[in-house]
């Protein structure tokens, strides 16, 4: 956060012209403290705010635009890095429009061997629309509501801000000049793993905009379902003795899993434990994917696999 902070006291736009809110998702103490200096100095506009209670980055960034003064807001994550002409891009294209919208571009540096993580994150790079480079007018943001705040990761509800967005017909700007750089975040192994529990946000957004979904976001993800079937052929095979369908089943399950960790492998990091992560998670991850897509639909009421 404070490498963001100094990103942002370096922006070419003059400090007296905007103000920064940071906004922690709940009480934290460690984040107060940190930011103690830059409140006593007062080298940026900087106001500080917590939710009452962690509710995810959507409820914090709607707690954040509302109390925005100005009639454009930006966001930006607090690990990402600002480059100098950031606001003044956006500021300079703007040209004081009741309902509009910006977004930048985000560049994620990754190193010649990244792992997969850190290729997965290098994906935002492509996207249309992220809440780690992108400015609105709060007249915009009223109109569509802000951040839907069932969602309670950070996932899915910077696409589902766009899509309301495109439904209300709210111009959407790309601004290639305003540039953020968005650095890989340390992460633990098997990280893959717990990242699946954010696809029934998937289920969600599909729940509320069915059609943009299908049409901007829809992957197929036939070949999981097909490891769950096996894998249930399997234990069917076994509990009835079919000892042929079992080596089949098997097989099978084996070869898909090879090929899924072999993609995952494909331009990333070929040392040895990185290897074992992508082999022993790609066993996986079909099946808590497909879990967690499943307790979404469940969740929010809609055919979705």
């Amino acid at each position: 956060m404070v490498n963001c902070l100094r990103a942002l006291l370096e922006q070419s736009l003059d400090k007296y012209l905007f103000e920064v809110i940071v906004v922690s998702d709940g009480p934290d103490e460690e984040t107060f403290q940190c930011l103690q200096p830059w409140l006593k100095k007062r080298r940026l506009n900087l106001t500080y705010l917590s939710t009452p209670e962690k509710k995810g980055p959507a409820a914090a960034r709607n707690l954040g635009w509302l109390s925005a003064r100005a009639p454009l807001v930006a966001f930006t994550d607090d690990d990402c890095l600002p480059q100098k002409k950031w606001l003044r891009s956006f500021l300079d294209t703007y040209r004081g429009e009741r309902m509009i919208a910006y977004t930048g571009f985000t560049s994620v540096p990754l190193p010649p061997s990244p792992t997969d993580f850190a290729l997965t994150t290098a994906g935002l790079q492509e996207a249309e629309f992220i809440t780690a480079n992108c400015a609105c007018t709060k007249d915009a943001l009223l109109k569509c509501g802000g951040f839907d705040e069932q969602f309670k990761l950070a996932w899915r509800e910077d696409s589902d801000l766009h899509f309301k967005l495109l439904k209300l017909e709210v111009p959407i700007i790309h601004v290639p000049r305003a540039m953020v750089v968005h650095p890989v975040r340390p992460a633990s192994w098997g990280v893959s793993v717990r990242e699946q529990k954010k696809s029934q946000y998937d289920a969600l957004l599909y729940q509320k905009f069915p059609d943009l979904y299908r049409s901007r976001i829809h992957s197929s993800l036939w070949n999981y379902y097909v490891i769950n079937l096996l894998w249930l052929v399997l234990i069917t095979a076994l509990a009835t003795r079919q000892h042929t369908i079992a080596v089949l089943a098997t097989c099978s399950i084996f070869l898909l899993v090879a090929d899924f960790a072999i993609k995952r492998l494909k331009n990333t990091q070929k040392t040895p434990l990185h290897i074992l992560e992508m082999l022993s998670t790609s066993i996986i991850i079909p099946t808590l994917s497909v879990y967690w897509r499943l307790y979404g639909a469940f969740k929010y009421r809609v055919l979705f696999i």
